[in-house]
């Protein structure tokens, strides 16, 4: 019986195995992705600089511009700038905006960290481009979403774009490609457990 078990599974997974080689087969399109991490969630950032590190282990060079985080050392700043040939990771906020609680100067930050976002889209050196938190800032309006989009739609073709943050806006996920929710389920923060480097920063 047991034979007979295993040689059923083996046939359905060459079944199975055949199938996905003709889907693969059938994808033939390659573009850079404008990529859209949102949610409530916590696992937004990770996930982006988890990308990034992929990336670089192909020998691809990343841009990360961080539009909140700044105003606290992190771990992951440490890790991209050990490999300066492959990783500019800038940390351009000043922190949240209800401890900064200016809403002039946000603006004005986030301008500076939109045109550096704007200077690696350009360069050819970089392949892919990290917006951390930029979806906090569309949402408190502190840059015309209709000119962020033009310039994310008109990246140069092999450009891969990566998006963070809470609140991602409708058209920014109807423009992109790909497009994760983090949902949350429990957090460690509800139940009085401080932010702890290594897991939060």
């Amino acid at each position: 019986m047991a034979e007979r078990t295993e040689a059923q599974h083996a046939e359905k997974m060459k079944k199975r195995q055949a199938a996905q080689a003709r889907i693969v087969a059938g994808k033939t399109i390659e573009k850079g992705l404008l990529i859209v991490h949102t949610g409530a969630g916590k696992g937004k950032t990770t996930a982006a600089l988890g990308m990034a590190v992929r990336a670089i282990g192909h020998g691809m060079k990343v841009g990360v511009i961080q539009f909140v985080k700044g105003a606290m050392t992190t771990g992951e700043k440490a890790v991209f700038d050990a490999f300066p040939a492959h990783a500019e990771f800038k940390p351009m906020g000043e922190g949240f905006t209800w401890d900064t609680q200016d809403r002039a100067r946000d603006i004005a930050t986030a301008r500076v960290a939109w045109d550096e976002v704007k200077r690696m889209i350009a360069d050819p050196a970089y392949d892919m481009v990290v917006a951390d938190e930029l979806n906090i800032v569309l949402r408190y309006d502190y840059l015309p979403l209709d000119e962020v989009l033009a310039v994310l739609t008109a990246r140069p073709a092999m450009k891969h774009v990566v998006v963070t943050g809470r609140n991602a806006p409708a058209a920014l996920i109807e423009a992109a490609d790909l497009v994760t929710e983090m949902t949350q389920v429990k957090h460690p923060f509800r139940s009085g457990v401080k932010a702890q480097a290594g897991i939060e920063f």
